[in-house]
C-alpha cells in the first residue's frame, strides 16, 4: 500500500536520483502525521474551550504534582518555548483564572507559577479528551506494535536531539 509520501519520493527520484532520499520516508511521515495530529488535538481541546499551547503549559504544572506550581524557567524547559512568550503565555492564564503568579519564597527576586482549581479542572477534563482522542487514532494497533513503534520513535528522537 503508497501513500502520499511514497509519491513524494518517486517524483524526487525521478528528478534528482543523484541524492539518497531514504531519509524522506521517515521524516515526510513524521511531519504529515504531526499536521495530522495537531489538528485533532485542536479539536479535541476546544471541547473545553482551550488551546494547545494553554494546555502544554497547565499540564506542566499538573505533572509536577502539589502544590502544582513552577518557576518560569522550570517552565520553559517544560514548554521549549522563549522567555518572552512564557510571560505572555503565564499572563493570558492569569487572566482566564488558570494561574496565578506568587513571590516564590527561596528566591527573593522570583515567582512562582500555580495552577488554581479551574486550571486544575481544565487540564485534568482537557487531558482526558486528549487521551481519548489518542487511543481513537490508534484503535487498529495491536499492543505490541505500539510499544514497538514508541519504542522507535523515542530511539529516532535520542538520535536527532
Amino acid at each position: 500500500m503508497n501513500d502520499e509520501v511514497d509519491e513524494v519520493v518517486r517524483a524526487w527520484q525521478r528528478e534528482r536520483s543523484d541524492m539518497a532520499l531514504e531519509p524522506m520516508h521517515v521524516w515526510s511521515r513524521i511531519d504529515r502525521l504531526s499536521g495530522i495530529l495537531d489538528v485533532h488535538r485542536k479539536a479535541a481541546f476546544s471541547q473545553h474551550e482551550i488551546e494547545s499551547w494553554e494546555f502544554d503549559v497547565l499540564a506542566a504544572l499538573r505533572r509536577a504534582g502539589e502544590p502544582y506550581q513552577l518557576t518560569p524557567g522550570q517552565l520553559l524547559k517544560e514548554t521549549h518555548v522563549t522567555s518572552g512568550t512564557m510571560t505572555n503565555r503565564i499572563d493570558r492564564l492569569a487572566t482566564r483564572g488558570a494561574v496565578t503568579r506568587e513571590p516564590d519564597p527561596n528566591d527573593g527576586r522570583g515567582v512562582l507559577v500555580s495552577l488554581t482549581r479551574q486550571g486544575l479542572m481544565l487540564v485534568d477534563a482537557a487531558l482526558e479528551s486528549l487521551l481519548n482522542l489518542e487511543a481513537t487514532l490508534l484503535r487498529g494497533w495491536e499492543p505490541e506494535d505500539r510499544t514497538k513503534m514508541a519504542a522507535y520513535l523515542r530511539r529516532l528522537l535520542l538520535d536527532a536531539s
